[in-house]
């Protein structure tokens, strides 16, 4: 079903994601929006992201700093810097209205203090709709994915929705599960009474592994 984007408001994107559906567009300047339930749907479970040895290695050497929430317009630009991206500027304008009425929330990874990869998302209850994210520098989406995954667990959340499955969520640890299923973990997540910022972010990267190896 197509909607002209003027008609979307971040209300009704919200009670879309708590439905189990999301938007997209089909370019950057698609003047209209779109629902998707994918009959298969990709997460990334909580308890089973894959720290790789290469990646361990990377985050044991450090150098990179990781925030929440300092720079979501940056993050979100930086997804949308792609050749061929859903995110039209309807989209960017609805998402940046959600993160400033709190539902919408980005990680960022910095190098020397030059933005190298984020993630952002939409949060409801204890479930948390990965949107899209993007590396300007290797690992930078992993170190992105991997402080995330750490700092929604220990807030409680109990759903990461990455949407679709990709190669390299795949090797991440995300898996695809049917549609029911789907909705059965969104329909225990939505009533928990969680939030991102329950917790301090811990960027201590010997931490994050530490835990991760306690959860894997």
């Amino acid at each position: 079903m197509t909607a002209p984007s003027s008609a979307i408001t971040p209300h009704l994107l919200l009670q879309g994601y708590a439905a189990g559906v999301f938007p997209m567009a089909e370019h950057c300047d698609d003047p209209e929006m779109f629902w998707v339930d994918p009959r298969r749907r990709g997460i990334l479970p909580l308890d089973g992201f894959h720290i790789s040895r290469s990646l361990a290695r990377r985050m044991r050497r450090g150098g990179y700093t990781v925030s929440l929430n300092r720079d979501f317009t940056a993050v979100l630009n930086g997804c949308a810097d792609r050749h061929d991206t859903w995110i039209s500027a309807e989209i960017r304008r609805l998402y940046l209205e959600l993160h400033a009425l709190g539902h919408a929330h980005s990680l960022e990874i910095t190098f020397d203090g030059i933005l190298a990869g984020g993630v952002y998302g939409v949060t409801l209850g204890g479930a948390f709709f990965g949107e899209s994210m993007f590396s300007r520098q290797t690992d930078g989406s992993k170190l992105a994915l991997a402080h995330l995954t750490d700092h929604l667990r220990r807030c409680g959340f109990v759903l990461f929705d990455t949407q679709f499955i990709t190669s390299h969520l795949s090797t991440l640890g995300a898996v695809e599960i049917s549609r029911a299923a789907y909705h059965d973990r969104l329909s225990k997540a939505l009533p928990l009474s969680v939030s991102i910022t329950d917790c301090p972010l811990d960027s201590d990267p010997h931490s994050v592994l530490q835990r991760s190896t306690q959860t894997s």
